[in-house]
């Protein structure tokens, strides 16, 4: 069972706000007592036909800014310095997002066959999930008990989402470092509630839901086995979990986390596994800031069941990568890759792996 409901709170503006605590505890949130603009225009969806693909149009979000230090969004509200958290200290919070790229009721018609200039109104919701009240940290630096606190927030989180009207897909997501564009330092990732299923987890889901059909094994179990027997690229296997470099890997460093029981989402974990993930996600976040002299800029996304249709099929896995290590410089993308879709590896993940299994830190709690 996932634990009780966070304490929630409404911002000064409408959005809401919830705090996930490390022990239960009954806190007063102070009442958000800035003066804020209301909403700006609402985004809008876009068909591209040649590629059957939706595009978010969100000219809006170009107005958000960055922060660091006292003026950074994320850091509780002290003194004069109200920012997007009105609490004195807070263990992780989350709440919808101030430049959202996807918000309220909208998106493709159900079952309609968009025409070379479809459109349709941008609805979901797109949440900040602050992973601590510290600004001078990172999620892989996080105690267990708070790594925890976070799985269970993204758990509770998918699990609501998916209950919303018109949400078909929602993805829980970090962009870690200025290098690969965030736009916040402090440690905090995102959760996009889409209104339709994006197109490469369509791809991933439809070849499952197509090997179910056929009666042939799910195409995730077979990969997990087949890198469980193979070993050379397994950088760690835990009771519930196992990450490992892919065969056919795109990045210099690129770790993908399995559920070595098939299931549909992070909601769907029990204690057990939730814990478990908790040591292995931060212990392969730990890696990916030791192999290198510096600190890798990654991106990380988990991947799990769309709230609709085909959840039986998927299998749930988180995929993080990086675009730099010291061997290959940074992986820039070219025309072939970006325009075509086929991507040109300079990294053997053999290799990757060894490097990935030697960093290993000290055992923190």
């Amino acid at each position: 069972m996932i634990r009780p409901a966070p304490v929630s709170a409404v911002l000064a503006d409408g959005r809401t706000i919830h705090f996930y605590d490390d022990e239960q505890r009954h806190r007063p949130v102070p009442p958000d007592r800035r003066v804020l603009p209301p909403a700006g225009p609402p985004s809008e969806l876009r068909w591209d036909a040649t590629t059957e693909e939706w595009v978010i149009m969100a000219p809006h979000r170009a107005a958000r800014a960055g922060g660091e230090g006292p003026g950074c969004a994320l850091c509780p509200t002290t003194g004069g310095a109200a920012t997007e958290v009105p609490a004195a200290s807070y263990d992780v919070a989350v709440f919808e997002n101030r430049y959202p790229a996807l918000r309220g009721p909208g998106g493709p018609a159900p079952g309609a066959v968009p025409g070379p200039h479809a459109g349709a109104p941008a609805g979901g919701r797109c949440e900040v999930v602050s992973f601590s009240c510290a600004h001078d940290t990172s999620l892989a630096r996080l105690p267990l008990r708070r790594m925890t606190t976070v799985v269970e927030a993204w758990a509770d989180r998918t699990r609501r989402l998916n209950g919303l009207p018109g949400v078909e897909q929602v993805v829980c997501f970090e962009n870690r470092g200025a290098e690969l564009g965030a736009t916040q330092a402090h440690p905090h990732g995102q959760i996009y509630a889409y209104p339709f299923v994006p197109a490469r987890f369509g791809r991933m889901w439809e070849a499952a839901a197509r090997a179910r059909r056929q009666g042939r094994p799910c195409p995730f179990c077979e990969v997990l086995a087949a890198e469980e027997r193979a070993g050379e690229r397994v950088v760690l296997r835990t009771p519930h979990w196992t990450a490992f470099v892919p065969y056919a890997a795109r990045w210099p460093y690129e770790v993908h986390v399995y559920a070595r029981r098939h299931t549909a989402d992070l909601g769907g974990l029990g204690p057990e596994e939730r814990a478990d993930l908790a040591r292995t996600y931060r212990e392969v976040l730990r890696r990916f800031e030791h192999v290198e002299e510096a600190p890798l800029p990654y991106l990380a996304l988990w991947c799990q069941a769309p709230a609709r249709e085909g959840r039986e099929a998927a299998h749930l896995h988180a995929r993080i990568f990086s675009d730099r290590s010291r061997a290959t410089g940074v992986k820039r993308l070219g025309a072939g890759e970006l325009g075509a879709g086929a991507f040109v590896s300079e990294a053997r993940p053999e290799e990757a792996a060894e490097r990935l299994r030697a960093a290993a830190p000290a055992e923190e709690s």
